[in-house]
Order: structure tokens, then sequence, then C-alpha cells
């Protein structure tokens, strides 16, 4: 494909903004997220990467009384998740450029976007995410949980559009992980909406 990998990604979202906010709430995260929340003190502003349409992660974190920033490339994704969840707030920005001053952030959380980057830039968005949490902050988030040294390819037909797919394995996301400067405190390989993912809580300690 002559497109930039991240051109597939955030034209192929946004064509199907709608298609995947129907499938994607048929995947309740709620245990997950309601075991991990509790790690973020109360009032937390907390950040959420690849936010897609806000639910079900931004809509659940809401509720709970947290302040959440979402940010998205993808321009309709944006767009519903700010009809969906009016309470946060959110911004088209990509994830490998996002801008946030040090120390900005209370948590963060990630679901199913780091399979979506390509894996020479994973390093640097952990970097990243280290950088803009506070000291003692965690972050949820999940990558592959297939056991390979990495993949890289094309889907033809994600929701009825092309995608872009990019992972190590967990072992690998592991030690690039703590090698940003975060201590993983659990994680766990679970297959949950159909493919075999790898969770991780890690803290930001300094």
């Amino acid at each position: 494909m002559s497109k930039p990998k991240s051109e597939i990604v955030r034209k192929g979202y946004s064509k199907i903004a709608k298609a995947y906010h129907k499938q994607r709430d048929k995947y309740n995260n709620n245990l997950l997220l309601t075991k991990i929340s509790k790690r973020f003190p109360k009032g937390s502003t907390i950040l959420d990467l690849g936010s897609g349409t806000g639910v079900p992660i931004a809509k659940f974190l809401v509720n709970k009384g947290y302040d959440i920033i979402g940010i998205d490339f993808a321009e309709n994704m944006i767009k519903l998740a700010r009809k969906n969840v009016p309470r946060a707030k959110f911004i088209k920005m990509d994830i490998t450029k996002m801008k946030f001053k040090p120390n900005s952030f209370d948590g963060a959380v990630s679901f199913y976007a780091i399979i979506h980057i390509p894996r020479e830039k994973h390093a640097c968005v952990y970097k990243k995410l280290h950088r803009i949490l506070r000291p003692n902050s965690h972050m949820f988030l999940n990558a592959s949980g297939y056991d390979v040294n990495g993949w890289e390819g094309y889907g033809k037909d994600y929701l009825g559009v092309p995608m872009f797919w990019s992972y190590y394995g967990p072992k690998k996301t592991s030690r690039l992980i703590v090698n940003a400067g975060f201590e993983i405190i659990w994680s766990k390989v679970l297959k949950l909406g159909g493919d075999k993912q790898f969770w991780v809580l890690a803290k930001k300690n300094d």
C-alpha cells in the first residue's frame, strides 16, 4: 500500500466510526476498569489515548468522577466521542506526536490503540507517557497478547476498510515499558473480544 501507515489507520477509523461504535460497545471491560480505576485518586485527570467514540472507556471513567482528556486522530471518532461523552474533553491528536507539558496527568489508559502504531514508535510513545504522567501515577493499556517477536502488516477488510496493524509480543512490550521508566505492577494475557491482548498496569515511581 502506498499510503502512509498512519493515514490508513486515521482514514479507516474515521470512515467506520459508527460501525466501530456498535461493535466496540459489545466488549465489556468494566470489570477490568473497575479494578484498575481504584489506582487513580479521586478527581484524577486521566489521559485516554486512542479514545475512539468515547464508549465504553471514557464514559465509564467520567461516570466514576474522573476528568478525562481523550485524544484520537480520526475526525469522526472525535465527533462521536464529543456527543457520547459530553463531560469529557476530546482533542484531535496523533498519539505518536502528542505534546503535553511534563507531569500533566494523574493517569493514562489506552485500549486497542498501540496495535495500530508502527512498532518502531512504541518505545517513544511509552517514554512520552512517562514524561507527561505525574510521579506515583499509573497507566493501564493493552497490546498484542500473541507470543511472537513482532509482526506488522495490513488487513484488507476491517469492518469494510483496509487497516494497518503492528505489534510486539508481551515480553518485548514489557521490556519497552520498563525501559521507559515504569514499574510493571500487573500484567496478563486475556482473550477479550476475540483476540488475545496483553494487559499491563504500570506505575511511574519518580
